[in-house]
């Protein structure tokens, strides 16, 4: 019976061995998938980065293009109201766009569509008369 006990305490200490050795290698497993979930993350965090880096980085580029624009834009705007400021410039858009003229001028115009007002006119005379 001795044997039989020691037998029964030697299975124990295997049976506990392995229980010990199975806990060990599911805790060994489990840190290895959690540890791959990290690694996962990083690199998808790490290629979103670099993706919004570029978008970014294109938007930047377009930006100061449009910036410059703007600027080069804003310059021509300030030389055109250093021009128009004159009064030799505004007298020269006043005789040109609104036919104006000076105090001591008489204006005028000469009308180039005289001849088609006149063939436009006889065409309403003859449809009027055929009207009747």
């Amino acid at each position: 019976m001795a044997d039989n006990t020691e037998q029964g305490q030697e299975e124990i200490k295997i049976t506990s061995q392995r229980k010990s050795k199975n806990k060990t290698g599911f805790y060994y497993s489990f840190l290895t998938l959690v540890l791959l979930f990290c690694l996962i993350q990083i690199g998808f965090g790490a290629i979103l980065n670099i993706s919004k880096t570029i978008s970014y980085r294109a938007k930047i580029s377009t930006l100061s293009k449009i910036r410059d624009e703007a600027e080069n834009q804003n310059q021509e705007l300030k030389q055109d109201i250093k021009l128009f400021s004159s009064t030799s410039s505004l007298e020269g858009i006043a005789r040109n766009n609104l036919k104006m003229a000076g105090e001591d001028e008489v204006l005028i115009l000469i009308n180039n569509n005289q001849k088609q007002n006149t063939k436009n006119k006889k065409n309403k005379h003859k449809k009027n008369h055929k009207k009747k």
